[in-house]
């Protein structure tokens, strides 16, 4: 019998979840270059930083951005779809700087060697105290996406981030990758760990019975005398994006009616400044800030763009701010208002990328680090391998570091397919670097990666890949989940994102034959989301990969992307060929 796309996501787990240009300072020594990178005027009366979709990573690493990130019909050629020359561009930005290798991949390898790791959160702090301190009353925002990606995150339950969260000095969050711990643990450090230190707000959050709000929907706070207000959007699809057991006391969703009524309420309150926390991603954002009046700022996430300008978005109210902070901790956004009359009446952002070898470490975040990670250092620093090619992520479709995974998964579980969830976080690894236990734990690292081995028909296959492929590529934001296309071993195709649903996924063959729709296949996958796939002994993704790591003695060859052959995207500026 054939799956329907909810039970292939609950045994195979393989669908998506899953400025201004800072001036020329490439050619100077990392002293120089961050004091005119960091040197950022202040400006109005109310500043917002923003920081989201860090997922764990408490130390600085490498992170390759996007070199396919496509937009089609209204979203084809505007931000967040642009990639490499086009972004820089709309970004003014020029090639070659460090800002440059902050938001694009061109040249990633030589400048990921030139300009060193990015993000920690101990050099985050710094450039957070820097700001806070130049701009009295800034509130640091957190958008989520926090709890979850690393090794020392999964198995302290979140605790190492709660802990680092605070320190930091966060003080609003909203979620997402939060409510895979389960909704005890999230209350708990909600109602424990953060109170009357960190506001967790989330408007669209209802119990599943009576729908009663979960969390504050909003709060509002005074910055120089200006009541302000935060309104949390957590991520709309949580129940089908990850498993819904872990979340079955709730209800989620967009509710554009419910965040009128909030954006209203807090307006009635006395609210000047109205900031949308949220977790939408930012295509969805933008479509929000089009139906929704009153709100003067979104700061959104889940999408990992870093967004170096912001959008403005004109609704029926107004215009609205549209912005989006990257991920790994690798970005900040400052959001300065100028606030008069009770009103907004200019306002400057700048995206902030966070480079390791230009801010000192904070040493009380650094000591905390250390405390944290103490326990577990040996464990994460095994070296399982090394690499000989880059391996990385990001990008709408095959990334490196899931070709090893998929490569993994067939090998040692005997499948002639395999997929990887197009999840966007993930670490990079340059060519000659170790494959430690600590980066397969940051590209697996979930509470249900176990590793799954089915059978499928080719018919459901294409059915499969045709509904994620529509989340990816559905002209209407709403029905977007945020992900990137499942990764896929062992199976080429074609895809043409333009064509209607049920219609861009073609020709599709296993060992160059083509595949069959009655026959079946043995397909490899991982993190489902079905409670079942937890009592039925699965081994977890990351202890299958280390196998296949031992098997390779000690070398892994440049990973061959599987990547579909692409129809009618040659110009679109959100592709970058090779």
């Amino acid at each position: 019998m054939n799956l329907t796309k909810r039970e292939f996501f609950q045994v195979l787990g393989a669908g998506t979840m899953a400025g201004m240009g800072l001036g020329s300072y490439a050619e100077a020594d990392a002293a120089t270059a961050s004091n005119g990178l960091y040197d950022i005027p202040k400006f109005g009366n109310v500043s917002f930083l923003h920081m989201t979709d860090c997922h764990a990573q408490l130390k600085p690493i490498y992170f390759r951005e996007p070199s396919i990130n496509i937009g089609l019909g209204s979203m084809r050629g505007h931000l967040p779809h642009l990639v490499g020359e086009h972004l820089l561009r709309v970004a003014k930005v020029r090639p070659g700087t460090a800002e440059s290798h902050a938001l694009s991949c061109l040249d990633y390898e030589k400048a990921a060697k030139r300009y060193g790791k990015v993000g920690g959160f101990a050099h985050l702090a710094t450039l957070v105290k820097r700001m806070k301190a130049s701009r009295p009353g800034a509130l640091l925002l957190d958008g989520g996406d926090t709890w979850q990606g690393s090794g020392t995150a999964l198995w302290t339950n979140g605790q190492d981030m709660v802990d680092a969260c605070k320190l930091l000095t966060v003080d609003v969050m909203t979620g997402h990758w939060e409510f895979t711990l389960g909704m005890e643990r999230v209350k708990e450090i909600v109602d424990k760990d953060f109170a009357g230190r960190v506001d967790f707000v989330a408007q669209n959050i209802k119990t599943a019975d009576f729908g009663d709000p979960v969390f504050k929907p909003y709060v509002i706070r005074e910055i120089n005398g200006v009541p302000c207000a935060i309104i949390g959007q957590a991520f709309p699809y949580t129940p089908i994006a990850n498993p819904r057991y872990m979340v079955a006391d709730w209800s989620f969703g967009i509710q554009d009616e419910n965040m009128q009524k909030m954006v209203d309420e807090a307006r009635a309150k006395g609210a000047q400044v109205v900031v949308v926390l949220s977790h939408n991603g930012m295509d969805v954002d933008l479509k929000m800030a089009s139906r929704v009046s009153g709100i003067d700022a979104i700061m959104g996430g889940h999408t990992h763009d870093g967004m170096p300008v912001a959008t403005l978005v004109s609704n029926k109210g107004g215009q609205t701010i549209v912005t989006n902070a990257g991920s790994n901790s690798k970005f900040l956004g400052v959001l300065d208002f100028e606030v008069k009359e009770k009103r907004v009446v200019d306002f400057r952002y700048k995206l902030l990328p966070v480079f390791a070898n230009m801010l000192p470490a904070d040493r009380e975040m650094d000591a905390l680090i250390n405390k944290i990670r103490a326990p577990y250092e040996a464990r994460l620093a095994e070296k399982l391998a090394y690499t000989e090619g880059t391996l990385y992520r990001r990008g709408n479709f095959n990334g490196t570091g899931d070709q090893l995974l998929v490569d993994a998964l067939m090998d040692v579980q005997g499948a002639e397919i395999a997929f990887s969830p197009g999840f966007r976080w993930g670490t990079t690894l340059l060519p000659g670097q170790a494959i430690t236990r600590e980066w397969l734990m940051d590209m697996t690292a979930t509470t249900y990666s176990y590793a799954t081995v089915t059978e499928m028909t080719g018919e459901t296959i294409k059915t499969v890949l045709e509904d994620v492929c529509d989340n990816l590529f559905n002209p209407d934001p709403y029905y977007q989940q945020g992900g990137d296309m499942v990764r896929v071993g062992g199976l080429q195709y074609t895809c043409n994102p333009s064509a209607g649903m049920g219609k861009r996924i073609d020709d599709m063959r296993v060992n160059g034959r083509a595949v069959e729709p009655g026959k079946k296949y043995k397909v490899a996958g991982w993190a489902p989301v079905a409670e079942e796939a937890r009592n039925q002994g699965n081994k977890q993704v990351w202890d299958v990969v280390e196998t296949w790591l031992a098997a390779k003695g000690g070398k892994i060859s440049p990973r061959q992307l599987n990547t579909p052959k692409l129809i009618g995207v040659e110009s679109n500026p959100g592709y970058l060929a090779g």
